[in-house]
């Protein structure tokens, strides 16, 4: 042993089991607090590690109790201590090896023991970031295909700070860069224990960096359900190329709020948000999807299977359901004509027979020859029409949807109209109401239609110059803090969907990485099904398992552990838990952290705000730690009850009162 490791002995081990040591430490020891050469050091903090040399490495152990014995109580009454001459004792377990060659590094779990009476060594600054592979937060960067950076000194992080330790006085505790943003993380805790400012904070810390090189690369798409981080991320945006984009969903098509086409929706989330039923709704919902684009195409071969659709829904028009009245069968057939002419589909066919507008009849028996006229449009074998998300409006929605019952009634399913009735009532709803606007496109003429290439470009902070895309946002907030749950769980649900297939189609894989940042996420990320239409959970549980091969991240906030979907949960990579005190929450945990100990987790209720435990793949072993303060803070922060109560008479209310927009009451009674 050197003789600066006998400077720092403070004890030696007693006892070895496999699991435990003890370690007595010397005597005249006051408090457990050691003077070293280099600072004062506090040695008997639950938490805290100490260094015993074996050979030629060091085994790391932590302080999980702590204890003391009287050896000269002969004279004195009982329970009298002579704590001058009272022997102290600290219970530690091995958690791993650090060599003492400062190149080699810490590795869990212990193969050699020490032996008793070898001494105990309180840990150093040094020895604490080689444990944690923090030793070198930055490290140069390099620069493009072989070339030298620009500036020539430009740093990149290795590994950032996220806060204090309150184990080790003045201790930075550090998070691997690629560790804990090259996988899941979750932010867990009970209200008011500082998720939001711990997140905000974290953001605030990659993105404040001094020097060249900046986090530019970066993409985090927050979808902020409490409208709290704008305060605390848009002060981010700077000259060094970092931008924050800051969009509000409030259910409106008002200018410069968020905007979502309808027709971005993939096919199974039309299903999902009209619950089409499987044997009869989906299959005419389907065709409806796929008709809307079929009509706005100009291809011979479009052209062919339109009037075929057509010629199919004319005929079955004239033959009609029983009780039609023949007024009512020829005012359907002028519908269609004018509403999806072609050269010989058209009005001016009718015109041709003669057809008597008023009555709904033929001149001269024309209807025959009328319907053999149009029998020639109609081809075997068609395929139906696949749905290609191209620009429509509700409206052509609801034409396509009333034409593709009328396909299947053409071809004898003659009860379709009343086993759709229910989808049809769905739809309507969703036309109608109010907060579902923001998704309501309707494209006025002239106007150039929203494209999924541009509307992706604003989601992940993109710019095209014409020649390739550059990053203009590094962090886009999303505030949904004016809708609904219904409305948080589509939005997410559909942007996240769009995400996740850009990345699983990108070449090359995995070299634009996004992080997710779900805020409050038991709102919509539930174990249990969803009483809504779309179910968030199913693409998110998804993205858990699939995500990180195409550099798809998650960074889930909630306080209700036990909520959220054990799949997401259990792929998380990463943990920063607050205080946590409801029994299933910390049961949850338990059980998807194996790995953690109990002396561990029953640190988690008695959590000090602001304060937290992290552990996973970004730091070799569980640390409690002060959350680095949030500048400036989310709007989340407490209300000051004494303040806003006890005031001087007169004082005008800080509240102003808006009615909102009437929304629907389910059959419960209870407002969506």
């Amino acid at each position: 042993m050197s003789r600066d490791d006998r400077k720092r002995a403070i004890g030696k081990v007693v006892s070895v089991a496999a699991d435990r040591f003890v370690v007595e430490m010397h005597a005249g020891t006051d408090n457990f607090t050691i003077v070293g050469f280099d600072d004062v050091h506090y040695v008997a903090r639950l938490g805290s590690f100490l260094m015993i040399p074996v050979q030629t490495e060091y085994v790391v152990v932590e302080v999980v109790g702590l204890r003391e014995r009287d050896i000269a109580s002969t004279g004195r009454s009982e329970g009298e201590l002579d704590k001058a001459a009272s022997a102290k004792y600290l219970d530690v377990v091995p958690v791993g090896m650090l060599p003492q060659d400062r190149s080699a590094k810490f590795r869990f779990g212990v193969s050699v023991f020490p032996s008793l009476y070898t001494d105990a060594l309180y840990a150093l600054d040094a020895e604490l970031d080689r444990v944690f592979e923090t030793d070198k937060p930055s490290e140069p960067a390099p620069g493009l295909n072989g070339a030298a950076p620009v500036p020539e000194d430009a740093t990149r992080f290795r590994a950032m700070s996220i806060g204090r330790s309150v184990v080790f006085e003045g201790y930075d505790v550090k998070v691997r860069i690629d560790d804990f943003f090259g996988g899941h993380t979750a932010v867990l805790g009970n209200t008011g224990s500082g998720k939001s400012c711990t997140v905000a904070s974290v953001l605030q810390s990659l993105f404040d960096k001094a020097d060249e090189f900046h986090a530019r690369g970066a993409t985090f798409l927050v979808f902020d359900v409490n409208g709290e981080y704008a305060n605390a991320l848009m002060p981010l945006a700077k000259e060094n190329g970092i931008g924050v984009a800051h969009v509000v969903l409030d259910g409106t098509a008002a200018d410069g709020k968020f905007r979502l086409p309808h027709w971005f929706l993939e096919q199974s989330e039309w299903e999902l948000l009209l619950q089409a039923s499987e044997r009869t709704q989906i299959p005419v919902l389907r065709t409806a999807l796929g008709l809307t684009g079929l009509f706005r195409e100009n291809t011979p071969k479009a052209l062919e299977i339109k009037e075929h659709f057509i010629a199919t829904c004319v005929i079955e028009c004239f033959r009609g359901a029983d009780g039609d009245s023949p007024v009512a069968k020829f005012q359907r057939v002028v519908s269609l004509f004018q509403k999806y002419p072609t050269k010989d589909l058209n009005t001016n066919l009718l015109k041709k027979y003669g057809a008597n507008y008023q009555y709904g009849n033929f001149r001269d028996g024309n209807l025959a020859p009328f319907l053999d006229e149009v029998r020639k449009k109609l081809r075997e074998d068609v395929d139906l029409p696949s749905y290609k998300r191209t620009p429509f409006t509700f409206d052509d929605l609801e034409e396509c949807l009333d034409f593709a019952i009328l396909y299947e009634e053409a071809h004898g399913n003659r009860q379709i109209r009343d086993y759709c009735s229910q989808m049809f009532t769905r739809f309507k709803s969703l036309r109608d109401r109010p907060e579902y606007a923001f998704m309501r496109y309707d494209i006025k003429p002239g106007e150039a239609a929203p494209t999924m290439e541009a509307f992706l470009e604003q989601l992940l902070g993109l710019s095209n110059n014409g020649e390739h895309w550059k990053k203009c946002h590094q962090i886009i907030i999303v505030d949904m803090n004016s809708v609904e749950d219904e409305v948080v769980e589509l939005v997410s649900s559909v942007l996240a969907r769009m995400a996740f297939r850009l990345l699983r189609q990108a070449e090359p894989r995995n070299r634009f990485p996004v992080h997710l940042l779900l805020e409050e996420a038991h709102r919509y990320i539930s174990e249990t099904p969803s009483k809504f239409a779309i179910d968030a959970s199913k693409i998110y549980e998804r993205i858990a398992k699939e995500g990180r091969k195409y550099g798809l991240f998650l960074l889930v906030a909630s306080q209700r552990p036990s909520e959220l979907s054990k799949t997401v949960l259990s792929q998380c990579s990463n943990f920063v838990i607050h205080r946590i005190q409801n029994p299933d929450d910390l049961s949850q945990i338990r059980q998807m952290t194996p790995f953690i100990s109990d002396a561990v987790l029953k640190r988690l209720p008695s959590l000090p705000k602001q304060h937290a435990l992290v552990f996973g793949t970004s730091v070799n072993l569980p640390t409690t730690f002060k959350v680095r303060e949030a500048k400036p803070l989310p709007k989340s922060d407490d209300a000051r009850i004494g303040e806003l109560w006890f005031h001087e008479e007169g004082r005008a209310a800080q509240i102003r009162i808006s009615v909102p927009p009437a929304r629907n009451v389910d059959p419960g009674g209870e407002f969506d």
